[in-house]
């Protein structure tokens, strides 16, 4: 059985293609290659996942099973739209997990020959994914406009530079299905109008963890007096066991020196995540900090002389402090409470930046309602291109949807009505 072949690596390779409306594009395989003056005229600076210095960095991820398309949108000559697309392989092996626990559920010959097929085939390419948007960051990082347009208007186009750009990849290797990603909820509706017309299966994931810090509130002790007293007392603990940990800011020739450290703890989290895609390059967060020394800032944590954790935040609008990559010593988090000084200090960083909003990413939903982050839904579409994906993408969909956690609520109620 057979289903796709590793990414190949291409240099220097440009495709163009005609859409509707007097529309073109420009296919580009690297951030080094694509027509930069083009990709920042649309840019204009409006959002830093797009940006050709940062999307630079995932560059440097290994080709196995990795590549990423650059593509630029023209309206007769002049660019248009831009848009960032990842084709990533997984291998079997990525799916037994999955697929174990589901597979019972299918009653079906074909289906115990799949399950047997993965077992026998762990290193086999399974499925290849062409992903609208960026799968390392959450949010809609996946294409822009350069006049604003009505969101139908830009789905529609987004829509066929899709269809013609998947036509393309099966050029090169089986495409299995396509994503694209993330949704925030008042671009929902609009977006249904297009994407489940074409057969795109809706689903959720795991939301954004979000705190809206009150205007008047100006230190985390400030913070934490408008919560009840059963969460006040609870922080003051977890707030007291940061007396233990040396905190620093690190420069970028500091990070230099650190980032082997850094990267460890990182991989710690990696090699515990739900689900785990392709790993960073070991350079991603050194790289960050030199294309981003304003914006982007690593935060070490020193328990005994020795780094026991660190974050990565990014300073990406005036409103929002946006909490990215973290790393820490599993052995040590119960002991000092490590994962939840973590929190709070993105918190203090935030209001010293006096941000109006922390993202502080997915996962661990209840315990950053704790510090009284709320949930922003965040919404994909997948439309399967073969019989193989529709019996993978069941499971792999069920996997990344949102488990069942509770809010918490830590405020006092005359407090939820600050602003």
């Amino acid at each position: 059985m057979f289903f796709c072949k590793h990414i190949e690596k291409l240099i220097h390779y440009q495709s163009k293609g005609k859409m509707e409306d007097q529309l073109s594009f420009v296919i580009f395989d690297s951030a080094k290659e694509v027509e930069k003056g083009h990709w920042n005229e649309v840019l204009q600076d409006r959002n830093l996942f797009l940006d050709l210095k940062y999307l630079t960095t995932l560059d440097a991820i290994a080709p196995k099973n990795f590549q990423p398309r650059y593509i630029i949108i023209y309206k007769h000559t002049l660019p248009f739209a831009i848009a960032y697309f990842q084709v990533i392989d997984f291998q079997a092996g990525v799916f037994g997990e999955l697929l174990e626990s589901k597979i019972n559920t299918v009653k079906s010959n074909s289906a115990k020959l799949f399950e047997n097929y993965i077992g026998n085939n762990k290193e086999e390419v399974l499925m290849r994914l062409l992903t609208c948007g960026n799968n390392f960051v959450s949010g809609e990082h996946a294409f822009l406009f350069k006049d604003k347009l009505p969101k139908q208007e830009e789905f529609k186009v987004i829509e066929d530079l899709i269809e013609r750009l998947g036509s393309k990849e099966k050029l090169r290797g089986k495409v299995s299905a396509v994503m694209v990603k993330d949704f925030e909820s008042p671009v929902l509706q609009r977006a249904k109008c297009f994407f489940d017309r074409d057969k795109y299966i809706e689903f959720s994931v795991e939301p954004n963890m979000v705190v809206d810090i009150p205007k008047n509130v100006n230190s985390v002790s400030e913070y934490v007096a408008l919560f009840s007293k059963k969460y006040r007392n609870r922080a003051k603990g977890i707030l007291k066991n940061a007396a233990s940990l040396e905190v620093k800011t690190l420069s970028e020739e500091e990070l230099k020196k650190e980032n082997k450290n850094i990267y460890k703890l990182y991989e710690q989290v990696f090699s515990n995540a739900k689900f785990k895609l392709v790993k960073l390059p070991e350079n991603y967060f050194l790289d960050c900090k030199r294309n981003f020394p304003d914006k982007f800032t690593v935060t070490a944590f020193y328990y005994n002389n020795k780094m026991v954790a660190f974050t990565s935040g990014i300073d990406l609008s005036e409103s929002l402090l946006e909490a990215h990559y973290i790393g820490f010593d599993y052995e040590l988090n119960k002991e000092i409470d490590l994962y939840q000084n973590i929190l709070y200090n993105f918190l203090e960083q935030a209001i010293v930046l006096k941000k109006s909003r922390l993202n502080l990413g997915r996962t661990a939903g209840e315990i950053k309602s704790t510090i009284g982050a709320h949930a922003q839904e965040l919404t994909c579409y997948v439309k399967p291109q073969n019989t193989v994906s529709r019996l993978v993408l069941k499971p792999f969909i069920s996997f990344l949807q949102p488990n069942d956690w509770v809010p918490r609520n830590p405020f006092k109620e005359e407090s939820l009505s600050i602003s």
